[in-house]
């Protein structure tokens, strides 16, 4: 069998002002890296031709460690309705290279239904979070120069300060460390950490912004830390915002590349859902809905993870109206929480399918908690049986939801034609049908109780002592109003990794709460969710290789 890099070299590319010309953009208007990738401008964005246009969210049931395909398929599905003869942009996240080396591999699909140049897509790609990385780096060595160098005329307390670096890697070695060692010429030695790039507030601030001006104003407020007054001491106070601004220059346009079959796709932005918004930036979707008729997107795992951030938070702030909603299942992942090990998802067990489909439910269930009505994909694998295949099928009838099997991995657009018909006639159907969760302004506990029970289906929520003084203090600065980003565990409902299928009458426990008041939310930490993950005791790196006349091998 052709492995995802076998097929993606196989494929012939088109230059990228071919593409381009399909969204109806002028090569002059493009900032090419190379041949097959660019940069589109700002200024192509047209909010009132976005408005008009069909937006489409793929999400999922709760995933097993290696993922159920929801790239693939958002991909395969922008296939499928471009063969329908319906103009569409897929606009996905850029991978992390954490995940690339860690468990999960790339993330620019699979099989005949992937983002090209799949390589370069996975490894640095344009720069952008290199570019994140630098900007988020910058602000911590302002502010560890200010205490040294500046006689911390701002009164900044060095234990009090929030502000960590971040590495685009999986490095757990880096989340608590001591910084200055070395004597009264090498700073001020402190305790502070690394978090993974994709969970950086720079990160979540590009994929809220509208322009590079609103950005620059989103890295003003983000909060560094307190005076020894417990007074907030923000970006801004240390001239900070115009520089780390001025790196983003390019990282905050677009980047345009193509499917297998040649069509448009725009891929921008990279947070994590389980510790961050876990979607792409608010310009390129905008970006899409200007030049095409149908965008396709996704967001991180689940719906009650990348789902809810999507339509609570960015739709929210950059009113957005989605139209319909994927809901991406696997077969193996029904046994999963049907029960099954991990070691026996490939062998027949009609049995576990049946009993994983409470999982599903769920799923369905926090969809239309939206007023959205949602398409089920039977995202096929060679080893699914037809009977498994009928259980989910049957089960999704008798619930009168729409079911699919979609096999874009093995056929591409056609193998999506089934589900793009049924996607059109639910995006036609919803005008104005979308409604988020909460509103901005109910209380943090009213957000939070909103999400929990509803979305994990869990009894009430829990504070520490700690989790409940920060909330006094984010009233007290006027934070409280923020939406909620929760960082939770990927693999359950509820906050605890090991309560598989639909956990039931369990509370939800927030130990403590992180700010982005830059981005403009706020982070309640449920459970032992940490900020930065570490490599699997067999990482993707041990596989990938490259020769010497630069062609890489054991990336996927």
């Amino acid at each position: 069998m052709k492995t995802d890099l076998d097929i993606a070299r196989a494929a012939t590319m088109r230059p990228i002002t071919e593409i381009a010309a399909k969204l109806g953009v002028e090569e002059s208007d493009l900032y090419q890296y190379g041949k097959y990738i660019a940069k589109l401008p700002l200024k192509l964005i047209n909010d009132s031709v976005a408005r008009k246009k069909k937006l489409i969210l793929v999400t999922a049931i709760t995933p097993t460690p290696a993922g159920e395909g929801k790239t693939t398929t958002s991909i395969g599905l922008s296939e499928g309705l471009n063969l329908l003869g319906i103009k569409t942009t897929v606009v996905i996240r850029e991978p992390s290279l954490g995940p690339v080396f860690g468990i999960k591999g790339g993330a620019a699909g699979g099989g005949r239904a992937q983002v090209l140049p799949m390589e370069d897509i996975n490894l640095h790609f344009t720069g952008d979070l290199a570019a994140v990385e630098k900007t988020h780096n910058l602000l911590a060595a302002l502010v560890d120069n200010h205490l040294q160098s500046k006689n911390n005329s701002l009164n900044l307390d060095p234990r009090k300060i929030i502000w960590k670096r971040v590495i685009d890697m999986n490095e757990r070695a880096l989340r608590d460390i001591i910084i200055g060692l070395g004597g009264p010429k090498q700073g001020i030695p402190r305790q502070t950490g690394f978090d993974i790039t994709a969970a950086s507030e720079i990160m979540a601030a590009l994929c809220l912004a509208k322009d590079l001006n609103d950005l620059k104003e989103k890295f003003g407020k983000i909060l560094v830390g307190f005076t020894y007054d417990d007074e907030p001491v923000y970006a801004r106070d240390f001239k900070a915002e115009g520089a780390m601004a001025a790196l983003m220059k390019y990282a905050i346009m677009p980047n345009l590349v193509q499917t297998i079959e040649g069509n448009p796709a725009i891929v921008h932005g990279g947070p994590f859902a389980n510790i961050a918004q876990g979607t792409n930036t608010l310009i390129a979707t905008k970006m899409g809905l200007s030049l095409s008729d149908y965008v396709v997107t996704e967001a991180g795992f689940a719906s009650e993870l990348g789902a809810e951030k999507f339509l609570d938070i960015k739709c929210q702030y950059g009113g957005l109206s989605p139209n319909a909603s994927v809901v991406v299942a696997t077969i193996r992942a029904l046994k999963y929480h049907g029960g099954a090990k991990l070691a026996t998802l490939k062998e027949p067990n009609p049995e576990a399918v049946s009993r994983g489909l409470e999982n599903l439910e769920k799923h369905i269930e926090n969809i239309k908690h939206f007023n959205l009505q949602p398409v089920v994909a039977i995202n096929k694998f060679y080893t699914d049986t037809d009977e498994e295949i009928e259980i989910v099928r049957a089960h999704c009838e008798q619930l009168g939801v729409k079911v699919a099997i979609y096999e874009g991995w093995e056929k591409g657009g056609k193998g999506a034609i089934e589900l793009a018909e049924m996607v059109r006639e639910a995006a036609e159907s919803c005008t104005t049908c979308f409604t988020p969760l909460y509103n901005f302004d109910s209380s943090i506990e009213e957000k939070l109780h909103t999400i929990a029970t509803k979305l994990y289906g869990a009894d009430h929520v829990e504070y520490t002592v700690k989790a409940r003084s920060q909330m006094v203090q984010f009233e007290k600065l006027g934070l409280d109003k923020l939406p909620v980003c929760v960082a939770k565990t990927q693999k359950s409902l509820s906050d605890d990794q090991y309560k598989l299928g639909r956990p039931k009458d369990f509370t939800v426990k927030i130990r403590e709460f992180e700010v982005a008041a830059g981005a403009g939310f706020l982070i309640p930490i449920a459970g032992t969710i940490m900020r930065m993950p570490g490599l699997p005791s067999m990482p993707s790196a041990e596989k990938i290789d490259i020769d010497n006349d630069g062609n890489i091998s054991g990336l996927f």
